[in-house]
């Protein structure tokens, strides 16, 4: 047994960075799994009648320690990975999934959980009880409980097959976003370039033991790239170098695991008595068949594509005016929209970024959550880290109680993968009459402070960081007493309102005034450069809109129908692009093959939510700006219905006891000016 396999004797119960050895995780697995399975035994053998509290409940509160230890393996293998975690992480993705397995295909503990469930009608259960019971019933009958033995041999080979083969998509995206490297020695080829991230791309250079300059692929180099460099020439390459990730027949091609994913996740479906994989997923999101998704996405379509197609039009006729571009290209489109919108609105990022320094607009982000939920952040240095960039806090509430643990990472480096996203360490739950508090995390890739300037962040970066700290207060927030039902653990159409709803406070001049002050003289943002991020927040909505609506178009042409037939990953993506193109196509460059939401992260039959909760979030902020933004009342029902309630009920009702109403479409197209 190790430390991994003990309670943690930490301040907080946090995490033991420092402690924790590489070699330790593996049998730190074993013994877990052994112990987990020896919980599963007790409930399975205990010769009591099954009741709701020795069975649903003692199942919930089965493997703990062992889910800790997921989620604390799991999320290192992102943030702060190296060639032996992603080793480890290969050889016990398929033990725990294996494991997932002995659960669910368990008659014994089936008989007892279904005894229950058949029961339902004369136990006298609370909202949070009765659906626990439904989802630990799903939970077997959707994976196999009901299945004949060899076809649950079937379903746990291809889950064995699938959890490894999402791995090594994920693996090989990283390897091949770490490889590509343009090596500038000429400094003409950085003309248009901010000096900030020229100064960065000297700084990666040096560190490298080279002369001139490196751009990468990661975000904070690439996005300043290919948004202001004036070379269209290095802009194709660096673009292209983008779009070719698994892409490129060498031991980092993704082209067969998309097509092997694809055909597992039917096939599973197929076995559990599902149509697709598609429908197997919604039967339990608010959009429930994929028919409905694709029609709210071609309605959509309906309303954007003609502002998309305006928008394209208007700037092809700039890049000609300006450059005498006759063929606008994938490359060219942050370049010339960048330039245009500076015209059309005299502004652009380098105005804005001295305003965003990175302390400050976490700062912001805290003074937000004070406002509006009465929390308070302390950076603490008592509890352990994983990376010495990772930034630790102590959120309380009012009157003074722990609210929760928060871990914020901010910056790229070799052993993370790109993106943003928040985790969990711990999960909130009650148990023996103790309210457990989570340990939450925010992990994004922003501008590291070079020798000259602090960490500023472009308005994009801004609405990330807001949109990830949405996500974190949902899982902060939580109050619930089961930790399946915590947190963000709702539906995946659902968890995407806290996250991007927040992100309507980076547009409001009383939010932005209390953060968005010069990073050298304190002086506030001036009223007129936020008229003109309030001006420009819809420019280029229609585009904007037409690449989500892509997006989950290719997602649900993967999983919507049998893909048995898809021999070429290409001309399947070209096909399911066909409606929503506005610039030529690359031969060389394939998104699927890239594409990690779907293939590697939860998002599989699920990118559609982003808009889907994007008309939620719409809604909802309408609701607040008519009451104020900061109204405590407003505030209060969103907390108490939405951020604590996790997926304790169904999220249409919590959303109607919010708001009092269903969501409005038109809320929507009203804020991206798409309604006539």
């Amino acid at each position: 047994m190790t430390l991994l396999n003990k309670p943690f004797n930490t301040p907080y119960n946090t995490a033991p960075f420092s402690k924790i050895k590489t070699e330790d995780y593996l049998p730190s697995f074993k013994t877990g799994i052994k112990n987990a399975k020896a919980e599963i035994d007790a409930i399975t053998n205990n010769s009591d009648a099954p009741t709701f509290k020795n069975t649903i409940e003692a199942l919930e509160y089965s493997g703990e320690a062992l889910d800790r230890l997921s989620s604390l393996f799991f999320n290192l293998n992102s943030a702060e990975t190296n060639e032996e975690i992603q080793k480890i992480a290969q050889e016990v993705s398929p033990l725990l999934s294996e494991f997932s397995n002995d659960i669910t295909l368990n008659e014994d503990l089936f008989k007892r959980v279904k005894a229950v469930y058949d029961s339902k009608s004369t136990l006298e259960l609370t909202t949070e009880q009765a659906t626990l019971l439904d989802k630990k019933y799903k939970g077997f009958s959707r994976n196999g409980a009901n299945l004949p033995e060899d076809k649950k041999e079937k379903l746990r080979a291809i889950d064995k097959a699938l959890s490894q083969l999402k791995l090594k998509f994920g693996e090989h995206i990283l390897a091949e976003t770490n490889k590509f490297e343009m090596h500038l020695t000429n400094e003409d080829d950085l003309a248009g370039l901010p000096d900030g991230a020229k100064e960065a791309a000297k700084q990666l250079a040096e560190s490298k033991d080279k002369d001139g300059w490196l751009i990468t692929l990661d975000y904070p180099s690439y996005i300043p790239f290919m948004t202001y460099a004036d070379n269209r020439a290095l802009r194709e390459k660096l673009s292209k170098a983008f779009g070719r990730k698994g892409f490129q027949n060498d031991e980092l091609d993704n082209k067969d695991i998309v097509l092997k994913i694809a055909k597992l996740r039917f096939e599973r479906a197929q076995l559990l008595g599902y149509k697709s994989h598609a429908h197997f997923v919604l039967e339990e999101r608010m959009a429930e068949t994929p028919e409905k998704v694709t029609t709210f996405l071609n309605d959509l379509l309906d309303k954007a594509k003609p502002a998309a197609q305006k928008e394209f039009k208007k700037l092809e006729n700039f890049a000609k005016d300006l450059d005498g571009i006759d063929q606008l290209q994938k490359w060219d489109s942050g370049y010339y929209s960048e330039k245009l919108k500076q015209k059309l609105f005299d502004l652009d990022d380098e105005q804005l970024k001295p305003y965003f320094k990175l302390e400050n607009v976490i700062n912001g982000a805290f003074q937000v959550a004070e406002k509006l939920f009465g929390l308070q952040f302390e950076e603490i240095d008592t509890i352990d880290k994983y990376h010495e960039d990772v930034l630790t806090y102590k959120v309380t509430d009012a009157e003074g109680e722990l609210v929760s643990i928060f871990y914020a990472d901010f910056f790229p480096r070799a052993g993370k993968r790109n993106g943003a996203w928040m985790t969990s360490y711990k999960p909130q739950m009650i148990k023996d009459g103790k309210n457990e508090r989570p340990h939450i995390s925010n992990v994004c890739n922003f501008t590291k402070p070079t020798k000259s300037k602090p960490s500023l962040l472009t308005f994009n970066e801004v609405t990330t960081l807001f949109h990830e700290f949405g996500h974190g207060l949902h899982g902060m927030l939580a109050n619930t007493t089961y930790p399946s039902l915590s947190g963000t653990s709702v539906f995946w159409d659902f968890v995407e309102l806290p996250s991007q709803i927040l992100e309507n406070w980076c547009y409001q001049k009383e939010a932005l005034e209390l953060f968005a002050k010069h990073y050298e003289t304190g002086e506030v943002i001036p009223m007129a450069l936020i008229d003109k991020i309030t001006a420009s927040s819809t420019f280029h909505e229609g585009m904007q809109t037409l690449r989500q609506i892509s997006f989950g178009l290719l997602d649900m042409s993967w999983h919507g129908i049998d893909p048995s037939n898809i021999k070429d990953v290409k001309a399947h993506e070209v096909e399911a692009f066909g409606d929503t193109s506005l610039y030529p196509d690359v031969a060389e460059n394939c998104m699927s093959t890239s594409f990690s939401h779907i293939f590697q992260g939860g998002y599989s039959s699920g990118y559609y939510s982003y808009k889907w909760a994007e008309v939620l979030d719409a809604d909802a902020f309408e609701y607040f700006k008519e009451e104020g933004i900061f109204n405590r009342t407003v505030a209060h029902k969103f907390k108490t219905y939405i951020l604590s309630q996790g997926g304790t009920e169904n999220p249409m009702t919590l959303y109607k006891k919010f708001r009092g109403q269903e969501p409005q479409p038109e809320a929507l197209l009203r804020r991206a000016g798409l309604l006539k």
